[in-house]
């Protein structure tokens, strides 16, 4: 297994360092979750705003790791759960537990899952080619829209089955999400290059 982005970043500091260095970068990636759930673009068809949520997911957990990853983003659900505005506007539901009832319910429960499997895939060095970046980070939106149009499917809209939640959970999306992980996938390899150049010079 080859060490994360965080890991090498903080390799050489002590233990105690390292522990408050990687708190703080869960902290980070916690914060960039919520703020990307405000940049948040209503569709007059679909009840399911576009946000730049999953690619934050997705980057955070391939920088922090499978198991620090998914805790950023069970500590993210923890925070909207306990009432804190951290996730997207809705007209129709209040922050807080009642947004896991609504459409976008699956997406959210699918983050913890998604940022396992792009922080384990990082783990193994997925990270550091832009191909295999963008393969990580496809296997993590699988669990989202996976999470998303099954939550939709089973408890939101049964009575339009599966064809009505792909119309209103994936088509809408998959080719804004794709090209935004097309972009965000040459982050890792771009910072990796960087890591190893100012390696070099010492």
């Amino acid at each position: 297994m080859q060490m994360t982005l965080l890991a090498e970043m903080t390799r050489a500091e002590t233990r105690s360092l390292r522990i408050a260095e990687r708190a703080g970068a869960v902290a980070f990636v916690i914060a960039l979750t919520a703020a990307a759930a405000q940049v948040s673009i209503p569709l007059p068809f679909t009840p399911v705003p576009l946000t730049l949520q999953p690619m934050v997911v997705l980057v955070g957990a391939m920088v922090l790791g499978a198991r620090l990853g998914m805790t950023s983003q069970i500590l993210y659900l923890a925070l909207g759960i306990a009432g804190l505005p951290v996730f997207a506007s809705s007209p129709g539901l209040p922050q807080g537990i009642a947004r896991f009832l609504g459409p976008t319910g699956g997406y959210l429960m699918s983050y913890p899952f998604a940022a396992f499997v792009a922080g384990w895939l990082a783990e193994r060095g997925w990270d550091r080619r832009y191909v295999t970046a963008v393969l990580a980070m496809i296997g993590g939106l699988v669990f989202v829209f996976g999470g998303g149009v099954t939550w939709l499917v089973l408890f939101v809209r049964p009575d339009r089955g599966v064809a009505g939640a792909l119309a209103t959970g994936f088509f809408p999306f998959v080719v804004a999400d794709v090209v935004k992980l097309l972009v965000a996938a040459a982050v890792m390899p771009a910072v990796w290059q960087l890591l190893g150049r100012a390696g070099d010079s010492h």
